[in-house]
């Protein structure tokens, strides 16, 4: 195995955005059970460091590629496509404008106790979102439009933000 292969190639999977996860789950089980530091705990101190090195690099990729969003911003970068999260936070005014009614309605659900309404804020949100990774699948590995996929993910790291915030009104009414 090569430390130095992208995250696809650890697994040897091919390169893109739809992803069968069992099979990425089966994958990482199979990688864990032949470099995990247990079985090497009787091996010399560069053994152990190797296996080390190689469990951590195996749970940072399947982290990386079991998250569709970092799934994504991964592959733009291996594109070399820099999203600009942090310098880059211009949005069009209608994503920005839509962004203001989810959050008041979720801060009126919220102030207000209204569980039902938040769990259907989050089923509107998670179906919004889903159609928008279905996007980002044919951007990304069909049309291999990478501008276009930028802005898709900029755009879905506002939204997981948002559902989040959901998540996170539901659990305090339920407290």
């Amino acid at each position: 195995m090569d430390l130095r292969a992208d995250h696809f190639a650890l697994f040897g999977l091919n390169r893109g955005f739809r992803l069968d996860l069992s099979d990425l789950d089966s994958r990482y089980r199979d990688i864990q059970a032949r470099v995990h530091p247990d079985r090497f705990a009787d091996a010399g101190e560069a053994e152990r460091r190797v296996s080390m090195q190689w469990a951590t690099h195996a749970n940072e990729a399947y982290q990386t590629l079991k998250k569709p969003l970092e799934r994504a911003k991964y592959l733009l970068h291996l594109a070399g496509h820099d999203i600009q999260a942090e310098s880059n936070t211009a949005m069009p005014a209608d994503f920005l404008m839509e962004q203001m009614e989810w959050r008041e309605a979720v801060m009126d659900a919220r102030n207000g106790g209204d569980h039902h309404e938040l769990e259907h804020l989050h089923n509107r949100l998670r179906g919004d979102i889903n159609g928008r990774y279905a996007e980002l699948g044919e951007l990304l590995d069909d049309a291999g439009d990478h501008a276009q996929a930028t802005d898709r993910v900029r755009r879905l790291m506002f939204l997981e933000k948002l559902l989040h915030e959901i998540d996170d009104a539901l659990a305090s009414l339920e407290e």
